[in-house]
């Protein structure tokens, strides 16, 4: 395929297989780890029916995509084939789509065989990549090819070495040219539908982590949706001194935060309380007072 003259423009909507996914109020992607090692729920929903009975329990607290990952990624994880990790998926995915043939599926992934498997025999509607093509030379391309909304993730390093010492002189300007690079590539091939994901704790400090926080708003410069992934990560418990399973509570204060600097999709472990963080957070943002002095 030979890269195409394409131009971005302003999205806040997603075409997920000719539906329009309005991204202007903030949408909740909840996590589905089909992993043993994942840093929070590794283990937790590898049967069939736990797997079931945690994506019906996620569309009933609102959730409006599953986002279903089945290769850690978490500092240290092991590495796995992609012959193991479509294992994983596929009887999963099989089993979704019968159950909620409605829902909006991602699938968390690097690799672009796995990507062309899920879309193409699965119906799965999104891809997350957390290396915005940096691990499969090949991404790109077969994304194009595919037609599915992409979410870029940036990442310093892989997933075995992104916290031995991450250093930045200045990690929102890296963030920034590392998209601007991204997306002029994802232009010439012709994607229309991008999703830019900063990457909290992934090759950063929590120093790094706070301050993409703090500049998220900065990112609307590319006129594409963000995404925001601090759900239980150590950039809530190890400030709080707590644990992953101690850090719901701290989760809700910081995608609370996401929101008000620009955030357009919370990835997230607990559904019911983001669903609330959202509502709470819309109806703080349209309220106004006028004339409240006589």
């Amino acid at each position: 395929m030979q890269p195409k003259d394409t131009f971005f423009s302003r999205k806040l909507n997603i075409n997920c297989r000719g539906d329009l996914i309005d991204l202007s109020q903030a949408k909740i992607m909840g996590i589905l780890n089909i992993t043993p090692d994942s840093f929070y729920d590794g283990g937790k929903y590898y049967q069939e029916d736990e797997v079931l009975k945690r994506v019906d329990l996620m569309v009933k607290d609102g959730c409006d995509i599953i986002d279903i990952g089945a290769y850690s990624s978490r500092p240290g994880a092991n590495n796995i084939s992609t012959t193991e990790e479509l294992k994983r998926l596929t009887p999963v995915l099989n089993n979704i789509r019968k159950s909620f043939p409605g829902l909006i599926i991602s699938v968390d992934t690097f690799r672009s065989e796995v990507a062309t498997e899920v879309v193409k025999n699965y119906e799965v509607d999104i891809i997350n990549d957390i290396s915005a093509g940096e691990l499969d030379s090949k991404m790109f391309e077969i994304i194009a090819d595919l037609n599915v909304p992409y979410i870029m993730m940036h990442m310093q390093g892989t997933p075995n070495n992104m916290q031995d010492n991450p250093k930045y002189d200045n990690v929102v300007k890296t963030v920034t040219d590392y998209f601007v690079e991204k997306i002029n590539k994802l232009k010439l091939y012709g994607v229309n539908d991008v999703i830019i994901d900063p990457g909290f704790g992934f090759g950063k400090t929590i120093e790094h982590n706070y301050q993409l926080l703090h500049h998220l708003n900065d990112f609307k410069i590319f006129e594409l949706p963000i995404l925001a992934g601090v759900s239980r990560k150590s950039m809530i418990f190890k400030t709080l001194d707590s644990t992953p399973e101690e850090s719901l509570n701290g989760t809700s204060v910081l995608n609370t935060i996401a929101i008000l600097n620009g955030a357009n999709i919370l990835r997230v472990h607990d559904v019911k309380e983001a669903k609330e963080t959202i509502k709470l957070t819309t109806k703080f943002l349209g309220s106004k007072v006028d004339n409240w002095y006589d």
